[in-house]
């Protein structure tokens, strides 16, 4: 949480905004907490004081902040202790979050941010616990190829999930967005990410995810790596 602070000036300094993902992670590396657990721990109150914590230190920024909390909810291939979970638990669970974060952090704003894959609806936690959606988006070239025999765009790969949260008339940004592959695909995605698009009139940012994958894709793709000075394969 050191962090915070530092983040917080490098945005005064260039007129940014802040996102901040909030995982509810152990803080042990070697030891994860399953997902009844941490369900029970969230709902009983026990991990109040840490996200009081964090959001004491949000309430003193300076910078806009807008806190995205345990994304991803609706997939279902095991990588967060907190995604799969039945849907009212989930909300309950994000909705004590918010309001623990509420009285420390008022003028935050909270991001509802869902995989974008089918049955996000059922997780969604209404519209006074939500200022922005956040989505995921990621390209693969080789995966791609696997799959339809081409390229796919940035913009056929944001469709599906864009079209299931746009029924919630609430502004959309891209919370993750990673692309790897050869130059002439990268540089495509690069270019495509940045543009706006008619059929896209409530997403207002993306953001890059400059970070090398920590869970394997399933398919046997590995760990891609989307870090700006990794992503171009040769």
């Amino acid at each position: 949480m050191a962090t915070l602070p530092l983040a917080d000036a490098y945005a005064q300094q260039r007129g940014r905004s802040l996102l901040i993902t909030i995982e509810p992670w152990t803080w042990s590396k070697d030891w994860r907490i399953t997902p009844p657990e941490l369900k029970n721990g969230i709902l009983s109150g026990k991990y109040d004081a840490n996200m009081q914590a964090i959001c004491n230190l949000v309430g003193q920024m300076k910078s806009p902040v807008t806190i995205r909390w345990a994304q991803e909810m609706e997939d279902t291939n095991g990588r967060f202790t907190w995604a799969n979970w039945a849907p009212k638990d989930w909300i309950a669970a994000y909705k004590r979050e918010v309001d623990v974060c509420r009285k420390a952090a008022p003028a935050a704003k909270y991001m509802w941010s869902p995989k974008g894959v089918e049955g996000l609806e059922k997780y969604y936690p209404g519209d006074n616990y939500v200022d922005v959606i956040g989505l995921s988006v990621f390209g693969l070239q080789k995966k791609d190829n696997d799959e339809v025999g081409r390229d796919r765009t940035f913009e056929e790969t944001l469709k599906p999930g864009y079209d299931r949260v746009a029924k919630f008339n609430k502004p959309v940004i891209v919370a993750e967005l990673g692309y790897v592959g050869k130059q002439d695909y990268v540089s495509k995605w690069a270019d495509d990410s940045r543009k706006s698009y008619a059929e896209f009139p409530a997403l207002t940012s993306v953001v890059y995810f400059n970070q090398k994958e920590v869970w394997p894709w399933l398919g046997g793709y590995g760990l891609p790596d989307w870090r700006v000075t990794q992503h171009v394969l040769p």
